[in-house]
């Protein structure tokens, strides 16, 4: 389906829990924030229904985000239902890599095809630091892991204050080329103010050619990152939900004061 401004949407970002065992300092503060009861978040059936609709109208690319995809409960159960909808050519994930080490090789026999891994830096001391509580070895593992299992590309998804010149982005660089991983650099966001840059190494932060949506786990259909827009599936219905999403899909992003990265997925 194209939208009002002649974009193609055929990419489809679902964020299947608002949990996470990280507490990053740019997602997050050290206290954590108010998760969302139980009985709000999408079930299995409700997602799978969704990502049908899509595939229907168009989109053959989806992406599992969180929070942390790989906290959800029987998450491998997810992704082997969604890989067997026919018409996605691209199923990935965006996971911290924590549990990587751990779920690698179901995801891929599942049917995923790919990760990005989340990694800003490679100084074990450091990544505790922004992470607050995570342990580098746990993502190094679950590279390793992913790797093995043919998750392929893998790709690096480091946060930089200004640019990839940072020595810890220059470090982590470094590390990718070793180990034939691919690496994106994403200048750090900040939904309230609007600040958000092109994406060093991918695709993000051109408005002008965005191809996505994006689905919370509460079943908000949001048209874009920067805005408040959003349109409920248990609300609206899923076709009325989706329609509205893209028809209404604004030329550029601006701000976003109604959700958090926790509960968007990025």
């Amino acid at each position: 389906m194209y939208d009002s401004f002649n974009r193609k949407i055929n990419y489809l970002r679902v964020s299947v829990t608002d949990r996470c065992n990280l507490r990053c300092t740019y997602c997050m503060p050290a206290c954590g924030i108010e998760m969302l009861p139980h009985d709000q978040i999408l079930s299995f059936e409700e997602i799978v229904e969704i990502v049908s609709f899509a595939v229907h109208h168009g989109v053959n690319k989806v992406r599992l985000t969180g929070g942390e995809p790989l906290v959800r409960k029987s998450i491998i159960e997810l992704v082997t239902r969604i890989a067997g909808i026919r018409g996605i050519t691209d199923f990935g994930m965006t996971t911290n890599g924590i549990l990587l080490n751990r779920f690698a090789a179901s995801l891929k026999e599942a049917g995923l095809h790919r990760v990005n891994i989340s990694l800003d830096t490679i100084n074990p001391e450091k990544y505790r630091q922004i992470t607050r509580q995570g342990s580098i070895n746990d993502v190094f593992k679950g590279i390793e892991a992913a790797q093995k299992a043919g998750l392929d590309p893998i790709k690096i998804n480091c946060v930089v204050k200004q640019n990839s010149l940072e020595p810890d982005a220059v470090a982590v660089k470094e590390f990718c080329d070793k180990n034939q991983l691919k690496v994106r650099f994403i200048k750090e966001m900040n939904l309230e103010t609007g600040l958000f840059s092109i994406v060093e190494g991918g695709d993000g932060g051109h408005c002008s050619s965005c191809n996505r949506i994006r689905l919370t786990s509460n079943g908000d259909l949001k048209p874009c990152l920067f805005s408040d827009l959003s349109y409920n599936v248990r609300e609206l219905g899923i076709e009325k939900a989706y329609l509205s999403a893209i028809q209404n899909k604004p030329v550029c992003g601006s701000t976003n004061m109604h959700n958090q990265f926790n509960n968007i997925g990025g």
